[in-house]
């Protein structure tokens, strides 16, 4: 048996997935939105597996991959969604996806998928940050209040906290923060890393982002805050 994490806000859908799941001998963990599956989904919580939607009424899956992702939250993704155009789902993918599936599916096509994903991931053990991220507010967030970030300072801060300690090419964090095809100037990405930096500053978290000159930026842990 594997604990599977699901994400879904249309009841009908959520049953389907859950029913099929326990029927295949899975622990489905079920939350009905993207604020309820930060608290059910994220690290520590050992899952082998995650299916989210990306249409969520209080968010978007992408930026849920990618807080839960930030947050430690290792489990392959499979995103199951409604939106099925090319952008889309390089979009999905930039977010950290392992795999998408278009509604309206097959249950069969589905369980297989799963079954690859749980096949290749591993519980994570990884801790959850102190300070995390809020898909719903694209806030920081920590014990005394939390910093608004736009949605690519969001996503840009998410990308470098899912990989902390590994240098994040400049050219994948232009991937996951801007949509495909979009003209994005060194000068403006330097620009976004100085707001998310300023932002870090206002909360008391033990980290900053380096920069790897030529290559990329990484997200380090220091011994106390600011």
């Amino acid at each position: 048996m594997a604990r599977v994490g699901v994400c879904e806000d249309d009841p009908e859908i959520r049953r389907v997935v859950s029913d099929a799941l326990r029927l295949a001998g899975h622990e489905p963990v079920v939350a009905h939105d993207a604020g309820e599956a930060m608290r059910l989904l994220g690290a520590p919580v050992q899952l082998a597996a995650l299916v989210l939607d990306i249409g969520l009424p209080d968010g978007d899956g992408r930026d849920l991959c990618q807080a839960l992702r930030a947050g430690g939250q290792e489990a392959p993704v499979l995103f199951l969604t409604a939106l099925d155009a090319l952008h889309d789902r390089l979009a999905g993918f930039g977010a950290g996806a392992d795999d998408y599936l278009v509604k309206p599916f097959a249950v069969k096509e589905l369980l297989a998928r799963v079954e690859v994903l749980v096949r290749r991931g591993a519980p994570t053990t990884a801790p959850a940050h102190e300070v995390r991220l809020d898909p719903t507010r694209h806030a920081l967030v920590d014990g005394t209040g939390e910093v608004a970030l736009s949605p690519t300072e969001f996503r840009i801060l998410a990308t470098l906290m899912a990989r902390p300690g590994e240098v994040v090419r400049r050219a994948t964090l232009v991937a996951a923060a801007w949509p495909d095809g979009a003209m994005v100037s060194e000068n403006t990405l330097d620009s976004y890393l100085r707001r998310v930096r300023r932002k870090i500053a206002e909360v008391d978290m033990a980290a900053e982002i380096t920069t790897a000159r030529g290559v990329g930026y990484r997200f380090e842990q220091t011994q106390s805050g600011s």
